[in-house]
C-alpha cells in the first residue's frame, strides 16, 4: 500500500500533515536511505523503510493524549538552539514521542494540547474548523467598548482580517490599572490576541488560554500535565 509521505509520518507520530512537511523540507527524512525533501513522495508500506534523523519511524498502534498546563518563559517547540530558552518538553515524561496540536508564545500560558495522532492534529489545527479558543487577557488601562466593537468584528494583521471574536470585561485589578477579559477566538495566528490589542493601542500583560472548545484547563497546575479521558478524547474526534 502506497500513502503520502507526510501522512505516513502523521501514522508515526511524528507530527502533524502540515508539520511533516515542514519536517520534509528541512531534510532529515530519508527513504531507503535517500534524502525524501520533495513533497509529494509515496511510501510503500510494505517494503520502504523511513528514518528521521536517523532513526526508524512505523506507525504506531495506539495513540495518546496529553493535556498541559504550559507556564510562561518556556517555548513551543522541542529545542531552542538559538536561544537555549527552556521548552514546552522540559515538562512532559511520556514514554512516546508526542507534539504539540497548536502553539502557545514563549510570554503565554495555559491549556496546550499533545499527541501521536497527527491525523487528529491536522483536524484540530485546520483554520476551516473554526475551533473556539478561550483566553484570560490582562490589558494596561481601559480599553474603550469602539476598540472592543473592532477588535470583536475583526482587524487588519498582515493584510488580512482577523475572524470574529467575543470579548467581555469580567473585572479590574490594581485599582483599575489593568483590565481583565474573556476572549474566544477562531482561530490561531502568531502572537493573534497580542496583536489585535496592540492595533488598538493596547499592551497585553498577561495572555492564559484556558479552553479549546469545551475542554477546560480545570485545576491543572502550572507545568503539570496529565492524560486526556476518554471522553475528553472522544469531545475532539467529534470537533
Amino acid at each position: 500500500m502506497k500513502v503520502r509521505l507526510n501522512k505516513y509520518l502523521a501514522e508515526c507520530g511524528i507530527a502533524s500533515r502540515r508539520g511533516a512537511d515542514e519536517i520534509i523540507k528541512s531534510g532529515i527524512v530519508k527513504i531507503n536511505g535517500k534524502v525524501a525533501a520533495a513533497m509529494g513522495l509515496e511510501v510503500d508500506t510494505a517494503n520502504d523503510t523511513v528514518t528521521v534523523d536517523g532513526t526508524v519511524v512505523k506507525p504506531v498502534s495506539a495513540y495518546t493524549y496529553v493535556m498541559l498546563n504550559k507556564p510562561k518563559g518556556c517555548v513551543t517547540t522541542a529545542s531552542d538552539q538559538d536561544r537555549d530558552r527552556k521548552t514546552v518538553y522540559d515538562y512532559l515524561d511520556y514514554p512516546v514521542r508526542l507534539f504539540s496540536i497548536g502553539r502557545l508564545d514563549y510570554d503565554s500560558e495555559g491549556l496546550l494540547l499533545f499527541t501521536n495522532d497527527g491525523d487528529l492534529a491536522q483536524k484540530l489545527t485546520h483554520p476551516s474548523r473554526e475551533i473556539p479558543k478561550t483566553y484570560v487577557v490582562k490589558v494596561e488601562g481601559d480599553v474603550p467598548e469602539n476598540d472592543l466593537a473592532l477588535l470583536r468584528k475583526g482587524v487588519e494583521l498582515d493584510g488580512r482580517k482577523t475572524k470574529r471574536a467575543k470579548i467581555k470585561l469580567i473585572g479590574k485589578e490594581q485599582d483599575g490599572k489593568i483590565s481583565r477579559f474573556e476572549m474566544v477566538i477562531y482561530e490561531g495566528r502568531n502572537r493573534q490576541i497580542r496583536r489585535m490589542f496592540e492595533s488598538v493601542g493596547k499592551n497585553v500583560v498577561f495572555l492564559k488560554r484556558t479552553a479549546v472548545g469545551d475542554l477546560r484547563l480545570g485545576g491543572l497546575g502550572r507545568g503539570k500535565s496529565r492524560y486526556l479521558k476518554d471522553y475528553e478524547i472522544n469531545y475532539l474526534m467529534q470537533l
